[in-house]
């Protein structure tokens, strides 16, 4: 595993972000929150971030908004959503939109290593 890249976690559930952090500096990656995406796509991270792991509900832009905003800059950044309420609609928009994964939460920690493994890889 590549070691220090930098992931971004975007997600207004303080308790999720926390956990997915600790989960992600466990692993050997440099990590930063932010609750909104709109705190992400105003910080040096948008540039900087190797992925981004973000909910697809939050309050203001969507996850899968946050991944139409980054393209539209022309930023690549791998993109893996998750959301507590899954359904196909979603999905297909996430899809669409390029998201590289769409995990339900709660996620497997599994799952998600191996999204971020992927989207690294890719």
């Amino acid at each position: 595993m590549t070691t220090g890249l930098l992931i971004s976690v975007v997600d207004d559930d303080d308790s999720v972000r926390v956990s997915t952090e600790g989960l992600l500096r466990s692993l050997g990656y440099a990590v930063r929150g932010f609750d909104s995406a709109e705190a992400f796509l105003g910080s040096d991270a948008v540039g900087a971030s190797a992925c981004v792991v973000s909910d697809v509900q939050m309050p203001g832009m969507s996850g899968v908004d946050l991944k139409t905003a980054l393209s539209a800059q022309g930023i690549a950044t791998p993109v893996i959503l998750m959301t507590a309420f899954p359904n196909d609609a979603t999905r297909q928009k996430a899809a669409a939109a390029g998201v590289s994964c769409f995990l339900p939460k709660p996620y497997q920690a599994q799952a998600l290593i191996d999204c971020i493994e992927t989207a690294l890889a890719a």
